[in-house]
């Protein structure tokens, strides 16, 4: 972690970092408002995130990321850009999900560029399971939708079958979605392109 990371993890840290808790989160409380309410699992160094809560003013955002270089990024950017729409936690995705998130309480879900778990015997820790999107699946609103990346092919096709059997979900196209204007390119992501890599969208809603 940089000093400015250390610093924004100190002082920014109690203003924007959720504590875990075995509670359901009360959103109009963590935000000071009501507005539709949107999910981030694992942000990286938050990028992204930033950008997408900058453009979308009306709606709350929660980034999910265990990992501390990563928060303490991303709250820099909150502090950069005067984001007042953007909270985090860092734990466990699949403990806040259970434990914080109330049933048919989110507008949206978002899984950028998670871990693919290239070996085969290493495929069943992808977070992308079946059990996994029931939970998530779960915890929208109807109408709601689930928005999943990846620059991985096995992946993607890993993730269109299992989102795609899940009966609660319903895809919005034929197979793979066109990328949403409001998620911005990373700068991994356009690295990629470059080399020729694909990225797979996946837009799922809430039956």
């Amino acid at each position: 972690m940089g000093s400015g990371q250390v610093k924004a993890m100190e002082t920014l840290g109690p203003l924007y970092v959720l504590p875990y808790k075995a509670g359901l989160l009360d959103f109009d409380a963590a935000f000071g408002r009501h507005a539709p309410t949107v999910l981030e699992i694992g942000f990286g160094m938050g990028d992204a995130t930033a950008q997408i809560a900058a453009a979308r003013p009306q709606d709350n955002f929660i980034g999910i990321e265990v990992h501390t270089p990563g928060v303490g990024a991303l709250l820099q950017r909150i502090q950069e850009r005067g984001l007042t729409n953007l909270r985090l936690l860092q734990h466990d995705a699949v403990e806040v999900l259970r434990d914080m998130i109330a049933p048919g309480s989110l507008a949206g879900i978002h899984v950028y560029f998670p871990d693919p778990w290239h070996k085969k015997k290493h495929n069943k820790r992808r977070l992308i399971q079946a059990e996994f999107v029931r939970e998530l699946s779960s915890r929208l609103a109807p109408g709601g939708y689930l928005h999943c990346a990846t620059d991985w092919q096995p992946y993607a096709e890993q993730m269109l079958e299992v989102l795609g059997v899940e009966p609660t979900l319903a895809n919005t196209a034929d197979g793979y979605a066109p990328r949403p204007d409001w998620r911005p390119l990373t700068k991994f992501e356009n690295r990629g392109i470059k080399l020729g890599h694909g990225v797979w969208d996946l837009v799922f809603t809430k039956r």
